[in-house]
């Protein structure tokens, strides 16, 4: 009688992690970003819907911070349903989350100042079950928040997006703080490609996928996201060697 073949310890290990995270059982629908060197460091391919991820600026600065914006806008823009965005400040610029696809007759707009009461909406609005994606600003994510927010967004199957935003670059630190966030993104701007006319071209991002869970951390150098909330990748990019070996990549999150 054969002797069965052991399965690796690193498989064991993570089975052992998806049962206690309660995933074992099912299997995420996931959001592709549809260029396959991200999709493919993301579990399933894809962002995973029903699930909390966070997003944050490059810098302090408005530039960074807007470019955040629109990364998590061009997200939810792919979803199908109403988009809920809690906002801390009045300074969302509405036309700018429409150029990347999400139109202000999809999106809800909610006004809270203190961080406990974005948290709060942040948390209704993921139980709510009848929304694409809930989106709001936060500066301050606890572990016991964040799973909070993870525990609704997997109730209900609703995109959660926590933008990270500061008022003091000192606040900033929170973010290294671990959460229960899926993933971890960082957009920073670059300078745009050359034009052989006068103008400006297509703005650049700099991804970096921070943390990814049963995934890899990479950074990905992007086109920003078109009218219909799609990434691509630049031409120099797309057509060299891929962002493997281009990038920097990271250790295993």
């Amino acid at each position: 009688m054969s002797t069965p073949l052991s399965r690796p310890p690193l498989e064991t290990l993570r089975d052992q992690i998806r049962r206690l995270e309660g995933s074992a059982t099912r299997r995420r629908a996931v959001l592709p970003f549809g260029i396959r060197d991200i999709d493919r460091r993301l579990p399933g391919g894809g962002l995973a819907l029903g699930a909390l991820h966070e997003m944050a600026g490059g810098g302090n600065d408005a530039l960074n911070s807007a470019a955040a914006g629109q990364f998590a806008a061009g997200i939810a823009a792919r979803t199908k349903g109403k988009v809920l965005w809690v906002v801390s400040r009045q300074d969302l610029f509405a036309p700018a989350l429409k150029q990347v696809g999400l139109g202000g007759s999809r999106v809800i707009y909610v006004e809270a100042g203190a961080d406990q009461d974005v948290l709060a909406c942040f948390e209704e609005g993921l139980r709510h079950g009848g929304l694409g994606a809930v989106v709001a600003e936060v500066a301050r994510l606890s572990m016991t928040a964040s799973r909070r927010l993870q525990l609704a967004a997997e109730t209900s199957g609703a995109l959660g997006i926590a933008v990270r935003r500061w008022r003091r670059q000192t606040e900033a630190a929170d973010f290294g703080q671990p959460t229960a966030s899926v993933t971890r993104w960082r957009i920073s701007v670059l300078p745009s490609e050359t034009l052989p006319v006068p103008g400006v071209g297509r703005a650049r991002w700099l991804l970096e996928l921070i943390r990814a869970r049963a995934g890899e951390s990479a950074d990905f150098e992007v086109e920003a996201c078109d009218g219909k909330g799609r990434l691509s990748l630049p031409a120099a990019v797309a057509d060299g060697p891929d962002q493997e070996k281009a990038g920097r990549r990271r250790t295993r999150a």
